[in-house]
């Protein structure tokens, strides 16, 4: 059935809040875009005249099209090369959707997102659809198919399978550029010990390349650790420079609600390292740098200002 102007624009005022949620439920911003795409196509295929209540009908296929892609994508990650880290997305792109309160905020940050790996399927919908969107725990229920009592103990199972027990500091620009620069300063400065500073003593670090681009497997743990190898990460190679074939930029960003390094050539985003910032001090590093994950982040990156490079090498 052909669309009516209507419907199409019906849709097109709920992409962002679908784009949003499916990136929550996935962890992939490409994915996400797929999903909404297989959305709009079962919307134009549908009797519309049955559907009483389109933005709940437009949700509920669209759940129930990521909890099936999270089922097959989970079977993927099987033989996925290296550590899965979820795709990074800047600030002011729609797809983080409401990040007006800690909650929502906090459920997009790649820290959870990591974390609801961890979750069923079924958890995963249940504690996005009601911690980052609000839906209530009988409009959750109706749109996975299950009892309303069910769906609050899996909530609650959810909350307690994503909570970290760390708070998270909250940054504005300004302060992530500071977080950023001290940051820098300390990694390219050749020294273990600038960076064993502002590390807690517990600090991680994960780097995602997908097969396609270098990075250690498995987390490093603790300061120490976590300091040299950044120091080595740093060092310029001719190895690096033959992967990278030009020079690296690094500016300071926020991304997914947290400070970032955002590493630039020719244009391209090369790499993004978001770190996990704690009152304690930095609890925790995670490099994307596989290009699967990073065509979104450079579209957005060269539709937006972002000033001067705080470091350039190579």
């Amino acid at each position: 059935m052909r669309l009516s102007p209507d419907e199409v624009e019906l849709f097109e005022r709920s992409r962002a809040r679908l784009e949003a949620i499916a990136y929550r439920l996935l962890g992939s911003a490409s994915d996400a875009e797929d999903a909404v795409q297989d959305t709009f196509l079962r919307w134009q295929a549908a009797d519309r005249e049955r559907v009483e209540t389109p933005e709940a009908w437009l949700t509920k296929v669209l759940t129930n099209l990521c909890l099936n892609q999270l089922t097959s994508a989970r079977v993927r990650r099987e033989t996925y090369v290296g550590t899965w880290l979820p795709e990074p997305v800047l600030a002011g792109d729609r797809m983080l959707g409401p990040v007006d309160t800690a909650v929502q905020r906090e459920s997009v940050s790649l820290a959870v997102l990591t974390l609801m790996e961890r979750l069923s399927t079924n958890e995963r919908a249940v504690y996005v659809l009601r911690e980052a969107f609000g839906y209530s725990h009988g409009e959750i229920a109706e749109i996975l198919d299950i009892t309303e009592s069910n769906c609050q103990q899996i909530f609650r199972r959810a909350k307690q399978h994503v909570a970290s027990g760390r708070p998270r500091a909250v940054v504005d620009g300004a302060t992530a550029r500071k977080i950023v620069a001290e940051f820098l300063t300390a990694a390219a400065s050749g020294e273990i010990q600038p960076l064993v500073e502002l590390l807690t003593d517990d600090a991680t670090s994960t780097g995602d390349g997908g097969g396609k681009i270098p990075a250690r497997t498995g987390a490093i743990v603790g300061a120490s650790a976590v300091a040299r190898f950044l120091r080595g990460l740093f060092k310029p190679t001719d190895a690096k420079r033959n992967l990278v074939g030009g020079s690296l930029a690094f500016y300071a960003d926020v991304v997914n609600g947290a400070p970032a390094v955002v590493v630039v050539t020719d244009g391209q985003v090369f790499g993004v390292m978001s770190l996990e910032v704690t009152p304690e001090g930095i609890a925790a590093v995670q490099s994307q740098v596989n290009p699967d994950k990073l065509v979104r982040a450079t579209r957005q990156w060269a539709a937006s200002e972002h000033g001067e490079p705080l470091l350039v090498v190579w």
